[in-house]
């Protein structure tokens, strides 16, 4: 009785420093990632200007995060000026169900763009909104507002901890994976959310780097 009255104890201990640890290793790992990253974003800042000299190299969008927090994410551009504009006439062609917009051959995306997004390198700018505490290094993405007008009560859950840069989601097949299966494996993290968890979705984020998978 008494051995188990003391892993009780031990778990919520544990339960109580992962949201104090977490953030630690968040901003330790954001902070590292910008200062070695940074000859990186130099070249890229270089290279997304001369595609299009008038257009800004990095884009920011309002996205919801946890509560229904509102804020703005950083990506680096890799689509077309005016590409918000543009996609009341592509929804049409919307190639998954849900709350969620993903076309294969999206017309917005530029030469660059396409690169970018296959690799993920466009999402490392995030890593400031992960020093400002808006998102996290490993957590469900960050919606927009138009797809939370069709969230299901359940697809709320998605929004009751801080989004992440990452998550289970990109590692599982992104872009392969529908949207409800995207909700149950945000709910599937949420329910098990650990050290261990976190240090196994960064790991293999790596890979999926190095490696290219579905994203487009």
């Amino acid at each position: 009785m008494e051995s188990m009255k003391t892993v009780v104890k031990s778990t919520k201990k544990a339960t109580k420093r992962y949201p104090i640890v977490k953030r630690g290793i968040d901003v330790l790992g954001a902070s590292v990632g910008l200062l070695l990253l940074t000859p990186l974003f130099l070249i890229l800042t270089a290279i997304i200007k001369l595609s299009d000299v008038s257009a800004p190299v990095v884009f920011k969008q309002e996205r919801i995060g946890k509560n229904g927090t509102r804020f703005m994410m950083y990506k680096f551009r890799t689509m077309v000026p005016n590409a918000e504009a543009k996609l009341e006439e592509l929804l049409q062609f919307n190639e998954v169900e849900g709350a969620m917009f993903k076309m294969k051959q999206d017309p917005r995306i530029t030469k660059v763009g396409r690169f970018l997004r296959k690799t993920s390198i466009d999402e490392l700018p995030q890593l400031v909104n992960v020093l400002k505490g808006e998102m996290s290094l490993v957590g469900p993405r960050p919606p927009l507002e138009r797809e939370v007008a069709e969230y299901s009560v359940r697809d709320y859950r998605r929004l009751s901890i801080t989004p992440g840069c990452t998550g289970l989601w990109q590692v599982s097949g992104r872009n392969d994976v529908s949207f409800a299966e995207m909700v149950n494996l945000d709910l599937e993290y949420i329910q098990k959310v650990s050290f261990s968890l976190d240090m196994h979705i960064l790991i293999r984020t790596v890979r999926v780097i190095l490696v290219p998978n579905s994203a487009y």
